[in-house]
This record gives C-alpha cells, sequence and structure tokens, in this order.
C-alpha cells in the first residue's frame, strides 16, 4: 500500500487530500505544521511526503530537508498559493519532486505522486545491481538521479568497468522517458565506415550491399535515451555531423534528402579525458561542449573499497551453484580487499562467479583467489626491465606486450587493464608488430 505524510496548516485542504487519498487507497498520516511533520516522519519514514510551503513556523522546504536527510530519496511535492518562478527554481534545487500551483487538482497531484513513487521502485529495483554506501558511490548516485529528471544531456567519464552503461540504464528508469526506447551503441565496436550508417541509418542503395532502408539509432531512440559508449572513439571527420544532430536534434539518413527529426537525451560514456582529448585536438571541442551538459563521475572500485564485501556477496548470490549454500570465508573477504582491481567492479564479478564455479563446498576461502590477480606481477615485471634511455614507445610496447601475456592474450581484459579501448590494443599490438597467431590473438 503506498503512504504519504500530508502537511498543510490549511484544515479544510489537510483533511480534503487526505479524504481523496485515503479513497485511492492510500495510507496517510497528517500534520499541521512543520515540526509536527518531522517528528511524525521519524516514526514512520513515509515515501511521499506532499507539504505546503509557506506555513507558521517553520516552511515547507525544512520538511523537506529535514525528511531527505533522514531518508535520502524521500520523495516531496511542494504545494503552494503562491508561485514564482525564483520559488519554483529554488525548491527543484533543494531535491524537490514536483512544484504544484493552488488550487491543484487532485488527478495532477495524484498522476505527480505516482510517477514520483514509480521513479523510487525503479531505484530500489536498481540498487540490486548497483549496491554499495559508500560515500563516494552515494555521492555519484545522489547526482546521477538528479540528472535523471531533466533531459539535459549527460557526459559520464569513469573507468572501464566502474558500471557507467548500468548507471546509464537507471537514469533512463528514473527519467520521464522511462517508458520509451534505451539505445545504447558502442562507438568503438565499428570500423569508421559503418559507424555512420549505425548513427544515422541509410537509405536503401545508399552504399554497395545497402539492399534495404535502415534506421540509425537516433531514429530509433526516438523519444527515449540513447547511449553512446565509449564516445571517444568516434572519427574526427564523423564528429561535425553528430553535433549537428544532436544540437537541432534532426539529421539526415545516409543516401536521403529527407530530414528526419528526434526527441531524445543522450548519455555519452567514456573511459578517458575528453578534455584532454580535446587539448590534444583528437576531440572537437564544440561537441565536448554539447555533450558536456552535466558532467558524471563514477568512483574506481579501489576508492570504494569499503563496498567490496556487500558487492561480493551480491555477485555471489547471482552466480551461487544449485545446491549446498556457498559463503565467503573473512580470509577470502581480506584477500579481495588486498587486491587493487584495475579492472574494477566487472573484475570482481568475474572473481567471484569463478570462485562460484569451481568452489567444491560450501565455504569459498582464499584458495579461489589464485589467477585473480593479473596487472600486478606485470607490473613488476615492467619496473624489473626499465634502464636509462628507454624510450616511451619502448616503455608502451613493453607495458602493451606484458599486459596481454598477464592476462592471457585476451585484448578486451587488456584494455580494460590499460584504460584504453579494444581497438587501440588492436591497432597497437599491429603496429608493434607483436605475434597475432598466438594467444594475444584473443578477444
Amino acid at each position: 500500500m503506498n503512504r504519504v505524510l500530508v502537511v498543510d496548516d490549511d484544515t479544510g485542504m489537510r483533511s480534503a487530500l487526505e479524504a481523496r487519498f485515503l479513497r485511492r487507497g492510500w495510507q496517510v498520516e497528517t500534520a499541521s505544521h512543520a515540526a509536527e511533520a518531522i517528528a511524525k516522519f521519524r516514526r514512520a519514514k513515509h515515501p511521499l511526503v506532499v507539504t505546503d510551503i509557506r506555513m507558521p513556523g517553520e516552511d515547507g522546504f525544512a520538511v523537506m530537508r529535514a525528511a531527505r536527510e533522514i531518508v535520502p530519496h524521500t520523495g516531496v511535492i511542494l504545494l503552494t498559493a503562491f508561485a514564482s518562478v525564483p520559488e519554483a527554481v529554488a525548491a527543484m534545487k533543494d531535491g524537490a519532486c514536483d512544484y504544484l500551483v493552488k488550487p491543484v487538482s487532485f488527478e495532477q497531484l495524484e498522476r505527480a505522486a505516482e510517477r514520483i513513487l514509480g521513479q523510487a521502485k525503479a531505484q530500489k529495483e536498481s540498487a540490486r545491481n548497483l549496491c554499495g554506501h559508500s560515500p563516494a558511490w552515494l555521492e555519484a548516485l545522489d547526482r546521477a538521479r538528479r540528472a535523471a529528471a531533466s533531459d539535459a544531456d549527460i557526459l559520464m567519464e569513469a573507468e572501464s568497468g566502474t558500471g557507467k552503461e548500468l548507471v546509464a540504464r537507471w537514469i533512463h528508469r528514473l527519467s520521464p522517458r522511462r517508458e520509451r526506447p534505451f539505445i545504447a551503441i558502442n562507438c568503438a565496436a565499428f570500423p569508421d565506415t559503418l559507424l555512420e550508417s549505425e548513427l544515422f541509418g541509410h537509405a536503401k542503395g545508399a552504399f554497395t550491399g545497402a539492399l534495404n532502408a535502415k534506421p540509425g539509432k537516433l531514429e530509433l531512440a526516438h523519444g527515449g535515451t540513447l547511449l553512446l559508449d565509449e564516445v571517444g572513439e568516434i572519427p574526427l571527420g564523423l564528429q561535425p555531423k553528430l553535433l549537428r544532430a544532436l544540437q537541432e536534434r534532426e539529421f539526415d539518413r545516409l543516401g536521403d534528402t529527407r530530414s528526419i527529426r528526434v526527441d531524445l537525451r543522450v548519455i555519452s560514456t567514456t573511459n578517458r579525458s575528453l578534455a584532454g582529448m580535446v587539448r590534444d585536438g583528437r576531440f572537437r571541442a564544440d561537441l565536448y561542449y554539447r555533450l558536456n551538459v552535466v558532467p558524471l563521475s563514477l568512483p574506481p572500485l579501489r576508492d570504494r573499497r569499503e563496498d567490496i564485501g556487500e558487492l561480493a556477496e551480491h555477485f555471489l548470490r547471482l552466480y551461487a551453484q544449485s545446491g549446498a549454500p556457498q559463503r565467503l570465508t573473512p580470509e577470502f573477504l581480506d584477500g579481495l580487499q588486498a587486491h587493487s582491481w584495475p579492472g574494477n567492479v566487472r573484475e570482481l564479478a568475474n572473481c567471484i562467479r569463478r570462485a562460484a564455479a569451481l568452489a567444491t563446498g560450501p565455504e569459498i576461502g582464499p584458495a579461489a583467489l589464485e589467477g585473480t590477480v593479473l596487472l600486478e606481477p606485470a607490473v613488476k615485471s615492467l619496473l624489473c626491465s626499465l634502464r636509462p634511455g628507454l624510450s616511451l614507445g619502448e616503455m608502451e610496447r613493453k607495458l602493451v606486450e606484458i599486459t596481454l601475456e598477464a592476462t592471457g592474450g585476451n585484448r578486451s581484459r587488456a584494455a580494460e587493464l590499460l584504460g584504453v579501448s579494444l581497438r587501440t590494443v588492436r591497432n597497437k599490438v599491429r603496429s608493434y608488430g607483436l605475434p597475432s597467431s598466438t594467444s594475444y590473438a584473443h578477444d
């Protein structure tokens, strides 16, 4: 049953809202002023608070701040008979989920309430995969949650394996666009010649092999959210066309003269510094500023070590084999804490999955960590090989070679550990003449 705390010093308004909520099957508690509301919220933490702004003593903003201090993700709807633009802006900046002007129809209020609780439900469901309570992680999620309510484009910069796509999907589920498509494209996964067609689509006969018209990812994301993963891999020659499409929300398919208009929200992710790429001339400044309306960063796992145990238990529940229950021993958890996790949460998930698959009893002990630490020996080997006069190019070659050896030739894994794209690793293997017929060839 949905629960709401209604706060208003006007007895008639308070009673009317209580009666309407009760008729719709809600569980309702009421308060006539801020102090009473805060005391009642402390006793029963309601997921939704509907409060008047202007009341004797402390106002509705005080109620909202107190409720969100106690439970950060509490939904709050502010009501006022004296609407002003500055007040509305202040309300939303302070964390209000909605701001309604009296006289407000109950249908309008109920729609807002159901939308807010729906967002809270999506957030709770997502928490199973976005688990963690470290300050750095909660701060990142809170910023993402606040950004979700707007239509502003988001640029998410974070290391590989930190959960960028997971957070992007969570933002979409919390946004007003959640009933519309979420379309993702990995910009590093396509050759330059195909990426344009994947993004914008093509008309029949636009090029050899184009036997039928095909919509692009921008068109498919109409009304919803487009995720541009590895956005730094978009070739410079294609960036002006993407910039125009994002500015105008209009583009042409390849080989077509008919313009297509789209309404979408763009979330871009990268494991590199786009600002640095702009300085180096490898990314257009105007496109960078267009994408970077709301910057968002996710902390690497080494900066949220207090979450490692919780994440490990979560992955064990996902991957544990049927039959005897499995438990992570304290020694195993200590081993997890000692690792630097260059591959971040993805590496931890793989570690737990491997340990669960190979477990022979109900407990998973430190022996299951064998083979987990991949990069540290490679770094030690690299350091031992350093000598005066070694060029940066030679050092880079050695690091790529040793990392490939440490990962058993898995280029995708090596790309994650090195913090570069898979395409970059492939290019380095080719340019340095590293073996391509051995285990290095595996992706």
